[in-house]
Protein backbone atom coordinates (compact mmCIF):
# COMPACT_ATOMS: atom_id res chain seq x y z
CA UNK A 1 0.00 0.00 0.00
CA UNK A 2 1.25 3.95 -1.06
CA UNK A 3 -0.14 6.13 2.40
CA UNK A 4 -0.06 9.25 2.36
CA UNK A 5 -1.12 11.89 5.30
CA UNK A 6 -3.30 14.79 4.29
CA UNK A 7 -6.14 17.26 4.43
CA UNK A 8 -8.90 17.70 1.79
CA UNK A 9 -9.98 21.05 0.28
CA UNK A 10 -13.85 22.26 0.83
CA UNK A 11 -15.55 21.56 -2.99
CA UNK A 12 -15.78 25.33 -3.78
CA UNK A 13 -12.21 26.38 -3.11
CA UNK A 14 -10.90 23.00 -5.23
CA UNK A 15 -13.61 24.80 -7.94
CA UNK A 16 -11.92 28.03 -7.82
CA UNK A 17 -8.19 25.89 -8.02
CA UNK A 18 -9.51 23.98 -10.87
CA UNK A 19 -10.32 26.95 -13.13
CA UNK A 20 -7.11 27.93 -12.61
CA UNK A 21 -5.58 24.74 -14.55
CA UNK A 22 -4.93 25.57 -18.14
CA UNK A 23 -2.24 27.50 -20.13
CA UNK A 24 0.99 26.34 -19.49
CA UNK A 25 2.08 23.68 -22.41
CA UNK A 26 3.29 20.35 -21.29
CA UNK A 27 1.68 20.70 -17.84
CA UNK A 28 0.30 17.60 -15.63
CA UNK A 29 -2.62 19.24 -14.41
CA UNK A 30 -3.55 17.65 -11.04
CA UNK A 31 -7.37 16.28 -11.03
CA UNK A 32 -9.79 18.51 -9.10
CA UNK A 33 -10.50 15.21 -6.60
CA UNK A 34 -7.61 14.90 -6.59
CA UNK A 35 -5.67 18.49 -4.66
CA UNK A 36 -5.22 18.32 -1.13
CA UNK A 37 -2.53 19.38 1.56
CA UNK A 38 0.18 16.75 2.15
CA UNK A 39 0.84 16.43 6.17
CA UNK A 40 3.12 13.02 5.51
CA UNK A 41 3.48 11.23 2.21
CA UNK A 42 4.53 7.96 3.79
CA UNK A 43 4.77 5.58 0.56
CA UNK A 44 5.15 1.55 0.50
CA UNK A 45 3.99 -0.29 3.62
CA UNK A 46 2.80 -3.72 4.01
CA UNK A 47 -0.88 -4.16 5.69
CA UNK A 48 0.30 -4.67 9.36
CA UNK A 49 2.29 -1.78 9.41
CA UNK A 50 -0.83 0.37 7.54
CA UNK A 51 -2.69 -0.86 10.80
CA UNK A 52 -0.45 0.22 13.04
CA UNK A 53 -0.13 3.65 11.35
CA UNK A 54 -4.08 3.93 11.49
CA UNK A 55 -3.95 3.23 14.92
CA UNK A 56 -1.61 5.60 16.13
CA UNK A 57 -2.93 8.46 13.99
CA UNK A 58 -6.54 7.94 15.72
CA UNK A 59 -5.24 8.61 19.22
CA UNK A 60 -3.85 11.72 18.06
CA UNK A 61 -5.87 14.90 19.64
CA UNK A 62 -5.83 18.34 18.24
CA UNK A 63 -7.67 21.21 17.62
CA UNK A 64 -10.19 22.02 14.24
CA UNK A 65 -8.28 25.30 12.99
CA UNK A 66 -8.96 27.74 10.05
CA UNK A 67 -6.88 28.16 7.07
CA UNK A 68 -6.37 29.97 3.86
CA UNK A 69 -4.31 29.73 1.02
CA UNK A 70 -2.26 32.75 -0.86
CA UNK A 71 -0.01 32.93 -3.75
CA UNK A 72 1.50 30.54 -6.60
CA UNK A 73 5.36 29.34 -6.69
CA UNK A 74 7.01 26.31 -7.63
CA UNK A 75 9.33 23.82 -6.56
CA UNK A 76 12.48 24.27 -9.03
CA UNK A 77 13.05 27.55 -11.26
CA UNK A 78 12.86 28.47 -14.70
CA UNK A 79 12.78 25.33 -17.10
CA UNK A 80 13.81 23.39 -13.94
CA UNK A 81 10.52 24.00 -12.23
CA UNK A 82 8.80 20.84 -11.53
CA UNK A 83 5.89 21.46 -9.63
CA UNK A 84 3.43 24.29 -9.88
CA UNK A 85 1.81 25.05 -6.55
CA UNK A 86 -0.96 27.54 -4.28
CA UNK A 87 0.58 28.29 -0.98
CA UNK A 88 -1.02 27.41 2.63
CA UNK A 89 -0.50 29.73 5.36
CA UNK A 90 1.90 28.04 8.12
CA UNK A 91 -0.30 28.67 11.46
CA UNK A 92 0.24 27.21 14.46
CA UNK A 93 -2.25 24.99 14.55
CA UNK A 94 -1.09 23.40 11.18
CA UNK A 95 2.29 23.53 12.13
CA UNK A 96 1.20 21.43 15.89
CA UNK A 97 -0.80 19.05 13.44
CA UNK A 98 1.82 18.13 11.19
CA UNK A 99 4.26 17.22 14.00
CA UNK A 100 1.82 15.19 15.65
CA UNK A 101 1.10 13.35 12.21
CA UNK A 102 5.02 12.97 11.50
CA UNK A 103 5.57 11.71 15.32
CA UNK A 104 2.60 8.94 14.90
CA UNK A 105 3.93 7.82 11.41
CA UNK A 106 7.38 7.40 12.33
CA UNK A 107 6.65 5.62 16.23
CA UNK A 108 5.82 3.08 13.58
CA UNK A 109 9.51 2.57 12.24
CA UNK A 110 9.17 4.89 9.23
CA UNK A 111 12.13 7.05 8.96
CA UNK A 112 11.45 10.69 9.42
CA UNK A 113 10.50 12.75 6.49
CA UNK A 114 13.74 13.86 5.88
CA UNK A 115 12.23 17.74 3.70
CA UNK A 116 10.72 20.89 5.91
CA UNK A 117 7.27 21.39 5.77
CA UNK A 118 5.99 23.32 3.08
CA UNK A 119 2.46 23.28 2.76
CA UNK A 120 1.08 23.82 -0.45
CA UNK A 121 -2.27 22.16 -2.45
CA UNK A 122 -0.29 21.11 -6.00
CA UNK A 123 -1.82 22.48 -9.15
CA UNK A 124 0.46 20.45 -11.89
CA UNK A 125 3.41 18.54 -12.35
CA UNK A 126 6.20 20.05 -14.94
CA UNK A 127 8.61 18.57 -16.99
CA UNK A 128 10.69 21.00 -18.29
CA UNK A 129 8.46 24.30 -19.01
CA UNK A 130 8.79 27.25 -21.05
CA UNK A 131 10.19 29.82 -17.99
CA UNK A 132 8.76 33.04 -19.72
CA UNK A 133 4.91 30.85 -19.93
CA UNK A 134 5.26 29.53 -16.16
CA UNK A 135 6.50 33.12 -14.94
CA UNK A 136 3.77 34.99 -17.24
CA UNK A 137 1.48 32.42 -15.51
CA UNK A 138 2.35 32.76 -11.88
CA UNK A 139 2.51 36.80 -12.25
CA UNK A 140 -1.33 36.72 -13.86
CA UNK A 141 -2.44 34.69 -10.83
CA UNK A 142 -0.27 35.47 -8.15
CA UNK A 143 -2.59 37.33 -6.25
CA UNK A 144 -4.86 34.43 -5.70
CA UNK A 145 -6.28 34.08 -2.08
CA UNK A 146 -8.60 31.41 -0.80
CA UNK A 147 -10.00 30.87 2.70
CA UNK A 148 -9.97 30.96 5.67
CA UNK A 149 -12.26 27.27 5.90
CA UNK A 150 -12.22 25.47 8.60
CA UNK A 151 -10.17 22.48 9.10
CA UNK A 152 -12.05 19.89 10.88
CA UNK A 153 -10.53 16.18 10.18
CA UNK A 154 -7.34 14.57 8.34
CA UNK A 155 -7.43 11.60 6.14
CA UNK A 156 -5.18 8.31 5.59
CA UNK A 157 -5.42 8.19 1.77
CA UNK A 158 -3.95 5.26 -0.54
CA UNK A 159 -2.54 6.42 -3.72
CA UNK A 160 -2.79 3.68 -6.54
CA UNK A 161 -1.71 4.09 -10.10
CA UNK A 162 -4.34 4.54 -12.81
CA UNK A 163 -4.17 5.68 -16.63
CA UNK A 164 -4.85 9.30 -16.15
CA UNK A 165 -2.78 9.16 -13.39
CA UNK A 166 -3.01 8.28 -9.28
CA UNK A 167 -6.19 7.46 -7.73
CA UNK A 168 -6.18 8.62 -4.29
CA UNK A 169 -8.72 6.32 -2.21
CA UNK A 170 -9.43 7.63 1.03
CA UNK A 171 -8.84 5.10 4.00
CA UNK A 172 -9.80 6.79 7.27
CA UNK A 173 -10.83 10.18 8.14
CA UNK A 174 -9.57 11.79 11.62
CA UNK A 175 -11.83 14.03 13.37
CA UNK A 176 -10.26 17.25 14.95
CA UNK A 177 -12.05 18.62 18.43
Amino acid sequence: MRLFVALTLPDGIVARLNLMCSGIPGARWVEPSNMHITLRFIGEVDEPTAEEINYNLSHIEAPAFDLGLQGLDTFGQGYKAHALWVGVSLTRELAHLQNKVESAVTRTGQPPEGRKFTPHVTLARLTKPEAGRLQSFIEGNNLFKAGPFTVDQFTLFESQPGNGGPVYTALEDYTLT
